[in-house]
């Protein structure tokens, strides 16, 4: 423990703030059952959404990546199909639950629906009703996805060989800068097909901090080779459970891909010794019989070797310790200044 302390002034502290980087890349073979035969995708007796993991489940090295669900709003035009109809109060039930915590609600209490171009408001028409949901684990996203960096490219073919035989690519262009505020959840993205960004072409959205993709279901054509074909995707979404809807959205992931964030806070602390100050060592071996060992001449001055910063609280508790690469030698003839970091 120390026996003499200096104080810090404001001069002598500062902090910082660091956004960290991590590129995500998930590739189709993992996520389409390819390579391990369907053991790394875990359903649930509930049925209203799939896991995946990077690995077998069972296995205790595996890592869960993300969900997938899908949902229909009150205003779909399946949601009034009751005849035939698969797991409806469930998809409602989806839809409503992702709609409330990422969406919001209106002035009147009702919970606002997904927009194309990010406009929230009731009276906006442009909604997106039918939605394949894709909640990404925080062991990928960390604290939050890195605005512009999702790309995702899928398959719009059928079943079998042709599964990949057109490509879509869907990305958040421009989002750096042109990113909606005005959710529940945090800042968001809208998701366009093609190179660009396009107003009123947006096809889902991306809410960055919770690590949620929103997909239009007209992008995926179940059981038509049309990737578009309205008449081809109502039919499947109908006579479909969100397990078998989930089956076609993986199945037709070639490749997702984005930069996760941590974002580093530090506070530096400038330890400044000057010429006067730490020329003792406060170790008890420092002195042999009241002399100072490193002292051969009595004239000679003193010397010290700096090995450890400690930083106290103002009732002189330890808090924490820095050691230092190598002892640096100090004397009345140098000053230092040590600059200790802590993050958090």
């Amino acid at each position: 423990m120390a026996t003499t302390f200096k104080t810090f002034l404001s001069e002598d502290v500062t902090s910082t703030r660091t956004l960290l980087h991590e590129n995500i890349p998930i590739t189709g073979s993992m996520v389409s059952d390819l390579f391990y035969q369907d053991n790394n995708i875990k359903n649930f007796s509930h049925e209203r959404f799939q896991s995946v993991y990077d690995y077998p489940y069972l296995s205790s090295s595996a890592n869960h990546i993300f969900d997938i669900s899908f949902g229909i709003s009150a205003e779909s035009e399946v949601s009034g199909t009751t005849t035939g109809h698969i797991d409806i109060e469930k998809k409602s039930q989806m839809y409503n639950t992702m709609a409330q915590m990422l969406a919001g609600y209106d002035t009147t209490g009702s919970i606002l629906r997904f927009d194309v171009d990010g406009d929230l408001s009731p009276a906006s028409s442009d909604k997106h009703n039918d939605c394949v949901f894709l909640t990404f684990s925080r062991l990928l996203v960390k604290d939050e996805i890195k605005k512009g960096s999702v790309n995702l490219v899928l398959g719009s073919g059928s079943y079998g060989a042709s599964i990949f035989d057109d490509l879509v690519t869907i990305a958040d262009y421009g989002a750096a800068t042109e990113y909606r505020i005005n959710s529940p959840a945090g800042e968001y993205g809208i998701l366009y097909s093609g190179s660009a960004a396009t107003e009123g072409t947006g096809v889902g959205l991306v809410f960055y901090q919770a690590g949620v993709i929103v997909l239009t279901a007209s992008l995926f054509g179940g059981d038509s080779n049309d990737f578009h074909n309205t008449t081809g995707r109502t039919d499947y979404l109908i006579g479909s459970s969100i397990q078998e809807i989930s089956d076609v959205v993986r199945k037709r992931v070639q490749n997702i891909n984005f930069n996760n964030t941590v974002e580093l806070n530090s506070t530096i602390y400038f330890c400044r010794i000057n010429h006067n100050e730490f020329n003792y060592s406060s170790n008890p071996t420092y002195l042999s019989e009241s002399k100072i060992r490193v002292k051969e001449e009595k004239i000679d001055e003193p010397i010290s070797y700096i090995t450890t910063v400690g930083l106290y609280s103002s009732n002189n508790e330890l808090l924490a310790v820095a050691k230092l690469s190598e002892p640096l030698k100090k004397t009345p003839q140098n000053s230092l200044i040590l600059r200790t970091r802590l993050d958090f």
